[in-house]
C-alpha cells in the first residue's frame, strides 16, 4: 500500500552543520533525505558526490537510531560510472536521468545488483512516455516539477499531467516529484497522484519544519485515500 513519503532536500540544508541538518530532518519527521548530486556538465551546476554520501551515512550510524533513507538523485552525465561509489557510500536510492543514459536497461540491472533500489527521473521537457518500457523494472520515477540543477524555482504545475498519467498506469508506484514544493502547492502534486514529495526551501527555511512536513505528508495522504474510495466505487 502506498504511503506519503518526505524527502527534505539536503541541497538547502547548512551544509557547515551536514549532519546535524540531517538529524534534524529526521527527527521532524522526514521518511527520505534527498542529495541533489549534480556534476557542473549534465547540469550548470556543481554540489557533492560519494565521499559527501558516505561522510553523512557514517555521521547518522553513529548518531541516531532513528531509520533513514539516503535518496540519490544524480543529476549527472554518464551515471553508470557512480553505481559502485554511491553503493559503497550507503545510498539506499539511486536515481539516473533517462536523458543521460543509453542503455537504461542496463543500467537498472546494475544499480540493482549492487543493491540499491532503482529510480528514473525525467526533466520538464521529456515526454513521460520514454520510460514507459522501464516501469516494470523501478522502484520509483521522479517527476521534475522544474528545470534540474538549481534550487528554488517556482512549481510547474502542467508537470502534473505526466503523474496522472503514471497514476492510472500503475496505482502502486511510488511517484516522486522534486521542484517548488510548499504548503501552497502540495495540493496539485498530492491530487494529481504523487506521493514522495521532494522539498527543500519550505521545509528548511519554516519556523517549524515538523509542522511543514506534517502539512505536506498529510495532503499526499487524504489524496491517497480519496483515490482508494474512488476505486471502490468502480
Amino acid at each position: 500500500m502506498l504511503k506519503p513519503k518526505i524527502a527534505p532536500s539536503m541541497l538547502s540544508c547548512d551544509f557547515s552543520q551536514l549532519g546535524e541538518e540531517a538529524i534534524r530532518m529526521i527527527d521532524s519527521g522526514a521518511d527520505y533525505l534527498h542529495m541533489d548530486v549534480m556534476d557542473g556538465h549534465f547540469v550548470n551546476n556543481l554540489t557533492f558526490g560519494a565521499p559527501v554520501v558516505n561522510c553523512l551515512n557514517n555521521y547518522l550510524q553513529k548518531n541516531t537510531k532513528k531509520e533513514y533513507v539516503l535518496d540519490c538523485h544524480l543529476m549527472v552525465s554518464n551515471p553508470e560510472k557512480w553505481v559502485e561509489d554511491f553503493a559503497k557510500s550507503g545510498a539506499t536510492i539511486f536515481t539516473f536521468h533517462i536523458e543521460a543514459t543509453e542503455n537504461p536497461s542496463e543500467l537498472i540491472e546494475k544499480i540493482k545488483s549492487n543493491g540499491m533500489k532503482v529510480s528514473i527521473a525525467i526533466k520538464p521537457k521529456t515526454d513521460v512516455s520514454i520510460i514507459f518500457p522501464f516501469l516494470d523494472k523501478l522502484d520509483m520515477v521522479l517527476i521534475m516539477t522544474v528545470e534540474p540543477g538549481f534550487g528554488g524555482q517556482s512549481f510547474m504545475k502542467d508537470m502534473m499531467k505526466k503523474v496522472e498519467i503514471l497514476r492510472e498506469k500503475l496505482p502502486n508506484l511510488d511517484i516522486q516529484v522534486d521542484g517548488g514544493l510548499s504548503p501552497k502547492t502540495i495540493d496539485f502534486a498530492s491530487k494529481a497522484g504523487a506521493n514522495v514529495i521532494v522539498a527543500g526551501t519550505s521545509i528548511f527555511k519554516s519556523d517549524d519544519p515538523a509542522k511543514t512536513i506534517q502539512i505536506l505528508k498529510d495532503s499526499v495522504q487524504n489524496n491517497l485515500i480519496d483515490k482508494d474510495k474512488d476505486k471502490d466505487k468502480k
